[in-house]
Protein backbone atom coordinates (compact mmCIF):
# COMPACT_ATOMS: atom_id res chain seq x y z
CA UNK A 1 0.00 0.00 0.00
CA UNK A 2 1.39 3.43 -1.07
CA UNK A 3 2.02 5.73 2.09
CA UNK A 4 0.54 9.21 2.36
CA UNK A 5 2.40 11.91 4.22
CA UNK A 6 2.08 15.70 5.18
CA UNK A 7 5.08 18.50 4.72
CA UNK A 8 4.43 20.87 7.37
CA UNK A 9 7.13 24.14 7.58
CA UNK A 10 6.35 27.06 8.92
CA UNK A 11 4.24 29.76 7.29
CA UNK A 12 5.07 32.62 8.99
CA UNK A 13 8.65 33.13 8.13
CA UNK A 14 9.73 35.58 5.13
CA UNK A 15 11.45 34.11 2.35
CA UNK A 16 11.02 31.29 0.51
CA UNK A 17 13.88 28.64 2.08
CA UNK A 18 11.72 27.20 4.12
CA UNK A 19 8.83 26.08 1.52
CA UNK A 20 11.93 25.21 -0.91
CA UNK A 21 12.70 22.46 1.75
CA UNK A 22 9.41 21.16 2.26
CA UNK A 23 9.01 21.10 -2.37
CA UNK A 24 12.23 19.20 -2.42
CA UNK A 25 11.23 16.53 0.30
CA UNK A 26 7.86 16.27 -2.08
CA UNK A 27 9.24 15.93 -5.43
CA UNK A 28 11.77 13.38 -4.06
CA UNK A 29 8.29 11.53 -2.44
CA UNK A 30 6.79 11.42 -5.72
CA UNK A 31 9.79 10.10 -7.91
CA UNK A 32 9.06 7.48 -4.85
CA UNK A 33 5.35 6.85 -5.38
CA UNK A 34 4.38 8.21 -2.32
CA UNK A 35 1.59 11.28 -2.36
CA UNK A 36 2.43 14.16 -0.41
CA UNK A 37 0.89 17.78 0.61
CA UNK A 38 2.49 20.56 2.01
CA UNK A 39 1.47 21.99 4.50
CA UNK A 40 1.75 25.45 6.46
CA UNK A 41 2.14 24.94 10.72
CA UNK A 42 0.08 27.89 10.86
CA UNK A 43 -2.97 26.38 8.78
CA UNK A 44 -3.03 23.40 11.60
CA UNK A 45 -4.29 24.30 15.07
CA UNK A 46 -3.71 22.14 18.47
CA UNK A 47 -7.05 22.07 19.97
CA UNK A 48 -7.02 20.76 23.46
CA UNK A 49 -9.97 20.44 25.98
CA UNK A 50 -11.60 17.65 28.37
CA UNK A 51 -11.74 14.57 26.55
CA UNK A 52 -10.46 16.28 23.32
CA UNK A 53 -7.02 16.74 21.58
CA UNK A 54 -7.38 17.45 17.85
CA UNK A 55 -6.03 19.41 15.07
CA UNK A 56 -9.22 22.13 14.30
CA UNK A 57 -7.70 22.75 10.24
CA UNK A 58 -7.54 18.78 9.93
CA UNK A 59 -10.91 18.15 10.93
CA UNK A 60 -12.29 17.45 7.08
CA UNK A 61 -8.82 15.54 5.91
CA UNK A 62 -8.24 11.83 6.20
CA UNK A 63 -4.53 11.69 8.62
CA UNK A 64 -1.29 10.76 6.71
CA UNK A 65 1.04 7.75 6.89
CA UNK A 66 3.95 10.25 8.17
CA UNK A 67 4.67 13.59 8.55
CA UNK A 68 8.22 15.51 7.61
CA UNK A 69 8.10 18.62 10.16
CA UNK A 70 10.44 20.85 8.65
CA UNK A 71 9.69 23.27 11.04
CA UNK A 72 10.73 24.08 14.72
CA UNK A 73 7.05 23.80 15.88
CA UNK A 74 7.90 21.31 18.91
CA UNK A 75 3.92 21.86 20.36
CA UNK A 76 2.62 20.91 16.39
CA UNK A 77 5.43 17.96 16.22
CA UNK A 78 4.13 16.72 20.07
CA UNK A 79 0.14 17.48 19.27
CA UNK A 80 0.95 15.26 16.04
CA UNK A 81 2.83 12.36 17.91
CA UNK A 82 0.06 12.40 20.24
CA UNK A 83 -2.42 11.98 17.46
CA UNK A 84 -0.65 8.45 16.63
CA UNK A 85 1.22 9.97 13.56
CA UNK A 86 4.94 9.37 13.09
CA UNK A 87 6.49 12.20 12.62
CA UNK A 88 10.28 13.12 10.71
CA UNK A 89 12.15 14.60 13.08
CA UNK A 90 10.40 13.35 16.13
CA UNK A 91 9.39 16.46 17.96
CA UNK A 92 12.14 15.42 21.10
CA UNK A 93 15.30 15.49 18.20
CA UNK A 94 13.67 18.89 17.18
CA UNK A 95 13.69 19.93 20.78
CA UNK A 96 17.47 18.42 21.54
CA UNK A 97 18.39 20.23 18.06
CA UNK A 98 16.97 23.50 18.82
CA UNK A 99 18.34 23.86 22.04
CA UNK A 100 22.59 24.04 21.78
CA UNK A 101 22.85 23.58 25.42
CA UNK A 102 20.69 20.57 25.28
CA UNK A 103 22.75 19.54 22.19
CA UNK A 104 25.68 19.51 23.65
CA UNK A 105 24.79 17.78 27.17
CA UNK A 106 23.16 15.23 25.03
CA UNK A 107 26.46 14.61 23.18
CA UNK A 108 28.71 14.67 26.33
CA UNK A 109 26.57 12.07 27.91
CA UNK A 110 27.28 9.90 25.08
CA UNK A 111 30.93 10.93 25.44
CA UNK A 112 30.79 12.42 22.19
CA UNK A 113 34.00 14.83 21.21
CA UNK A 114 32.89 18.79 21.96
CA UNK A 115 34.79 21.88 22.34
CA UNK A 116 34.69 22.44 26.63
CA UNK A 117 31.78 24.30 27.34
CA UNK A 118 30.24 26.02 30.26
CA UNK A 119 26.79 26.32 30.70
CA UNK A 120 25.75 29.98 31.96
CA UNK A 121 23.67 30.28 34.88
CA UNK A 122 20.21 31.28 33.89
CA UNK A 123 19.00 34.99 34.81
CA UNK A 124 16.04 36.77 34.27
CA UNK A 125 16.54 40.09 32.74
CA UNK A 126 15.72 42.10 35.97
CA UNK A 127 18.67 40.33 37.33
CA UNK A 128 22.45 40.27 36.39
CA UNK A 129 25.22 37.31 36.18
CA UNK A 130 27.55 37.48 39.53
CA UNK A 131 31.34 37.94 38.23
CA UNK A 132 32.23 35.18 39.52
CA UNK A 133 30.51 32.98 37.28
CA UNK A 134 32.81 34.86 34.38
CA UNK A 135 35.77 34.91 36.32
CA UNK A 136 35.24 31.34 36.59
CA UNK A 137 34.60 30.92 32.45
CA UNK A 138 37.40 32.67 31.91
CA UNK A 139 40.30 30.55 34.04
CA UNK A 140 38.96 27.50 32.37
CA UNK A 141 38.58 28.59 28.71
CA UNK A 142 40.60 32.24 28.52
CA UNK A 143 40.33 34.24 25.10
CA UNK A 144 39.64 34.21 22.50
CA UNK A 145 36.59 32.96 23.75
CA UNK A 146 32.91 31.77 22.29
CA UNK A 147 29.62 32.84 23.17
CA UNK A 148 26.87 31.20 22.12
CA UNK A 149 23.25 31.58 22.53
CA UNK A 150 21.27 28.36 23.18
CA UNK A 151 18.92 29.04 20.53
CA UNK A 152 19.93 30.38 16.90
CA UNK A 153 20.35 30.14 13.51
CA UNK A 154 23.09 30.61 10.49
CA UNK A 155 25.89 31.64 12.92
CA UNK A 156 24.09 34.44 14.08
CA UNK A 157 24.05 34.25 17.63
CA UNK A 158 27.77 32.80 17.84
CA UNK A 159 29.98 35.56 19.16
CA UNK A 160 33.82 35.26 19.47
CA UNK A 161 35.16 37.87 22.26
CA UNK A 162 38.90 38.44 22.68
CA UNK A 163 38.98 40.40 26.07
CA UNK A 164 37.05 40.33 29.76
CA UNK A 165 35.90 44.09 28.70
CA UNK A 166 34.60 42.32 25.42
CA UNK A 167 32.87 39.50 26.88
CA UNK A 168 31.39 41.64 30.19
CA UNK A 169 29.57 43.46 27.11
CA UNK A 170 27.94 40.48 25.21
CA UNK A 171 27.02 38.86 29.36
CA UNK A 172 25.02 42.50 29.69
CA UNK A 173 23.87 42.32 26.25
CA UNK A 174 22.55 38.49 26.42
CA UNK A 175 20.85 38.99 29.41
CA UNK A 176 17.73 37.06 29.94
CA UNK A 177 18.73 34.53 27.31
CA UNK A 178 20.20 30.96 27.44
CA UNK A 179 23.84 31.32 26.72
CA UNK A 180 26.92 29.22 27.31
CA UNK A 181 30.96 30.05 26.98
CA UNK A 182 32.56 27.83 25.00
CA UNK A 183 36.28 27.09 23.92
CA UNK A 184 37.62 28.73 21.06
CA UNK A 185 39.33 25.98 18.71
CA UNK A 186 41.35 28.06 16.49
CA UNK A 187 42.62 24.88 14.36
CA UNK A 188 38.69 25.29 12.59
CA UNK A 189 39.20 29.26 12.63
CA UNK A 190 36.62 30.34 9.25
CA UNK A 191 36.97 26.78 8.32
CA UNK A 192 34.29 23.48 9.15
CA UNK A 193 32.14 20.38 7.53
CA UNK A 194 28.89 19.51 6.82
CA UNK A 195 28.08 15.82 6.99
CA UNK A 196 24.21 15.10 6.06
CA UNK A 197 23.19 11.93 7.93
CA UNK A 198 20.42 10.26 7.25
CA UNK A 199 19.71 6.65 9.28
CA UNK A 200 22.92 5.20 9.68
CA UNK A 201 24.56 6.83 6.98
CA UNK A 202 26.47 10.24 5.46
CA UNK A 203 25.30 10.86 1.96
CA UNK A 204 26.90 13.67 1.37
CA UNK A 205 29.55 16.40 2.56
CA UNK A 206 31.12 19.53 2.42
CA UNK A 207 33.97 21.82 3.72
CA UNK A 208 32.59 25.41 4.28
CA UNK A 209 35.74 27.89 4.55
CA UNK A 210 35.03 32.22 5.28
CA UNK A 211 38.17 34.76 4.48
CA UNK A 212 37.08 37.32 6.85
CA UNK A 213 35.09 35.41 9.64
CA UNK A 214 35.11 33.06 12.50
CA UNK A 215 32.12 31.08 11.44
CA UNK A 216 32.04 29.29 8.18
CA UNK A 217 28.04 29.74 7.64
CA UNK A 218 27.00 30.07 4.06
CA UNK A 219 24.41 32.19 5.16
CA UNK A 220 27.53 34.40 6.75
CA UNK A 221 29.11 34.22 3.59
CA UNK A 222 30.93 30.89 4.05
CA UNK A 223 32.41 29.37 0.41
CA UNK A 224 31.64 25.77 -0.01
CA UNK A 225 33.19 22.57 -2.02
CA UNK A 226 32.66 19.12 -1.59
CA UNK A 227 34.02 17.16 0.71
CA UNK A 228 34.88 13.22 1.13
CA UNK A 229 35.16 12.95 5.46
CA UNK A 230 37.29 10.14 7.18
CA UNK A 231 36.20 7.44 8.69
CA UNK A 232 36.32 8.81 12.15
CA UNK A 233 33.70 12.56 10.89
CA UNK A 234 31.31 9.93 9.75
CA UNK A 235 31.23 7.68 12.15
CA UNK A 236 31.40 10.64 14.81
CA UNK A 237 28.43 12.59 12.66
CA UNK A 238 26.52 9.59 13.08
CA UNK A 239 26.72 9.05 16.40
CA UNK A 240 25.74 12.20 17.41
CA UNK A 241 22.44 12.61 15.21
CA UNK A 242 21.59 9.20 17.11
CA UNK A 243 22.39 11.20 20.58
CA UNK A 244 19.35 13.53 20.24
CA UNK A 245 17.60 10.84 18.70
CA UNK A 246 17.55 12.19 14.95
CA UNK A 247 16.68 9.95 11.85
CA UNK A 248 18.13 12.00 10.11
CA UNK A 249 20.53 15.41 10.61
CA UNK A 250 23.06 18.30 8.96
CA UNK A 251 25.76 17.40 11.69
CA UNK A 252 28.28 20.65 11.60
CA UNK A 253 31.86 18.95 12.77
CA UNK A 254 35.20 21.32 13.90
CA UNK A 255 38.90 20.77 12.95
CA UNK A 256 39.94 19.80 16.21
CA UNK A 257 43.87 20.49 16.51
CA UNK A 258 44.82 16.87 16.86
CA UNK A 259 42.89 16.20 13.08
CA UNK A 260 40.23 14.99 14.99
CA UNK A 261 36.82 16.39 14.47
CA UNK A 262 34.67 17.83 17.59
CA UNK A 263 30.85 18.21 16.95
CA UNK A 264 29.86 22.03 17.02
CA UNK A 265 26.28 21.38 16.08
CA UNK A 266 23.55 19.62 14.95
CA UNK A 267 20.85 20.44 12.41
CA UNK A 268 17.42 18.43 12.38
CA UNK A 269 16.47 19.92 9.56
CA UNK A 270 19.28 21.56 7.88
CA UNK A 271 18.56 23.13 4.65
CA UNK A 272 19.84 20.71 1.55
CA UNK A 273 19.40 22.92 -1.47
CA UNK A 274 23.76 23.94 -0.96
CA UNK A 275 24.42 20.32 -0.36
CA UNK A 276 22.91 19.60 -3.73
CA UNK A 277 24.68 22.77 -5.59
CA UNK A 278 28.00 21.82 -4.41
CA UNK A 279 28.19 18.20 -4.64
CA UNK A 280 24.85 17.30 -6.86
CA UNK A 281 23.54 14.64 -3.96
CA UNK A 282 20.23 15.10 -3.25
CA UNK A 283 19.56 14.47 0.11
CA UNK A 284 15.86 14.53 -0.08
CA UNK A 285 16.35 11.39 -1.96
CA UNK A 286 17.78 9.20 0.74
CA UNK A 287 15.43 11.09 3.58
CA UNK A 288 12.44 10.10 1.48
CA UNK A 289 13.49 6.36 0.98
CA UNK A 290 14.30 6.39 4.53
CA UNK A 291 11.09 7.14 5.92
CA UNK A 292 9.17 4.98 3.42
CA UNK A 293 11.45 1.99 4.95
CA UNK A 294 10.17 2.49 8.45
CA UNK A 295 7.53 -0.49 9.79
CA UNK A 296 4.45 1.07 9.90
CA UNK A 297 4.40 -0.26 13.49
CA UNK A 298 7.37 2.42 14.58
Amino acid sequence: MKKRGWIIYNGNLPGNKFLDYAQWIQEAASKQDSQTIIIKNNELLSFLGTNQLELLAASKMELPDYVVFADKDIYLARQLEQLGLRVFNSSHAIESSDDKITTYQQLAINKLPIPKTIIAPKIFATGRIDSKSIEEAIGKLGFPMIIKEAFGSFGEQVYLVNSEEELNLKVLELQGKAFMFQEFVSSSYGRDMRLQVVGDKVVAAMKRTAANDFRANVTAGGKMAAYQPTEQEEKLAILATKAIEADFAGVDLLFGPDKNALVCEINSNAHIHNMYDCTGINAADYIVEYILGQPDDE
